[in-house]
């Protein structure tokens, strides 16, 4: 995979475009034609043509190819929020009566969709421990028809032997899905390992700026046509061309942003590891994490996620040591230039939920563009006021 091609040329036909070196943003919603017969013909191939933007549209286009290709994909449909983009591609797959095997602790939305909204349309999900291949063997049906992966997941980042997986769900005619937000294409790339479609948060790291929301789903050509003349066209959950123009100008960096928190996450993981305040450090990458030897087997190298239990005497001290973070932000997402903390505490006697199946000590860190040592000197100061 040349990255540096797909990133800075692919797609990008600027002979077509009066030279221009950033694609043109096609602020359009929809484009005329001369002759019926023209319309015509756009209208046959409206997933690869411009005739209406929900459908498709040329800087849309653009970045769809870099994403295909960035995850050795056939094709790529892009949607207005990852959480969109899951929903599309579980949604294309599944009827009444059909069961789904999902990891335990998947991405809220996504086991909401699985739970609360299929779940009124008769679809059956089973949650599971997914670290053991053989846990989703145990748990098909005959109506299993899909496994929901998530590898890490974004909080607890606990891992699935993705090629293993795929074999079992082969076995069995299944399907599967994975949301592969934490790593990215660039760290780990599904496909190549037979998943049937990947799914991106792609607010997150392909955009990189948190300055929009978006969704990414690669898979076969056959499948994108599936969801495109289905899902996708009719719930309209579609990017706009600016955001998309955003996003590929946010791919332009996305070999540095990776290649900068794999060296500065390690770095302020050791030093956390090692403070007295800290009860456990939670990393993929780390030698103490129980799925380490699998996670350099099957990802790259490590992104900018981990998480931390305190050890805090009650919630009031966890809200002392957020309280006194100067360089880390709080706030809910991930992927930007920012870091951030998202503290399970939140989530205690707030109005819409009162508590959480994580500890009120957990908290999610995520390591931006900043320097390792002046992250840790912030960290020093916090936990001192615990």
């Amino acid at each position: 995979m040349d990255i540096s091609y797909i990133i800075n040329e692919l797609g990008e036909t600027r002979d077509q475009w009066m030279g221009s070196v950033s694609p043109p943003l096609f602020q359009s919603s929809n484009f005329c034609f001369p002759t019926v017969e023209e319309m015509r013909v756009c209208l046959a191939k409206e997933m690869d043509a411009p005739f209406y933007t929900r459908g498709y549209n040329p800087t849309v286009g653009v970045l769809r190819k870099k994403l295909a290709a960035l995850e050795g994909a056939e094709e790529c449909l892009v949607f207005g929020s990852g959480s969109a983009a899951v929903g599309a591609a579980v949604m294309a797959n599944l009827q009444a009566g059909d069961h789904v095997v999902c990891v335990q602790k998947p991405y809220s939305w996504t086991y909401k969709l699985l739970k609360v909204l299929l779940g009124r349309f008769g679809v059956e999900s089973t949650f599971i421990d997914g670290r053991d291949p053989e846990e989703w063997r145990r748990n098909c049906k005959p109506n299993t028809r899909l496994f929901m992966m998530e590898s890490p997941n974004s909080m607890t980042f606990e891992l699935q032997d993705i090629p293993a997986v795929v074999a079992i769900a082969k076995e069995n005619g299944i399907l599967t899905v994975m949301d592969n937000s934490y790593s990215s294409p660039l760290n780990q790339r599904p496909i190549l390992m037979g998943v049937d479609i990947t799914v991106h948060s792609a607010s997150k790291y392909l955009s990189g700026h948190s300055d929009m929301v978006a969704g990414v789903l690669c898979c076969s050509r056959d499948m994108a046509v599936k969801i495109f003349e289905g899902e996708y066209m009719t719930l309209g959950g579609i990017l706009s061309p600016h955001d998309a123009w955003l996003m590929i100008r946010g791919l332009r960096t996305l070999p540095l942003r990776m290649e900068r928190v794999s060296v500065t996450t390690p770095k302020v993981v050791a030093y956390l590891e090692k403070h007295p305040n800290v009860e456990e450090v939670i990393y993929p990458f780390s030698p103490s994490f129980p799925q380490y030897e699998l996670a350099r087997k099957q990802m790259d190298r490590g992104t900018g996620q981990f998480s931390v239990k305190l050890k805090a005497q009650d919630k009031a001290s966890v809200e002392r040591f957020c309280n006194s973070l100067n360089r880390f932000l709080m706030a809910c997402s991930w992927g930007g230039h920012e870091s951030l903390i998202f503290p399970v505490v939140t989530l205690y006697d707030s109005q819409n939920y009162s508590t959480s199946t994580l500890p009120w000590n957990f908290i999610r860190f995520y390591v931006g563009l900043e320097e390792a040592d002046v992250l840790i000197a912030d960290l020093e100061q916090a936990l001192a006021k615990m």
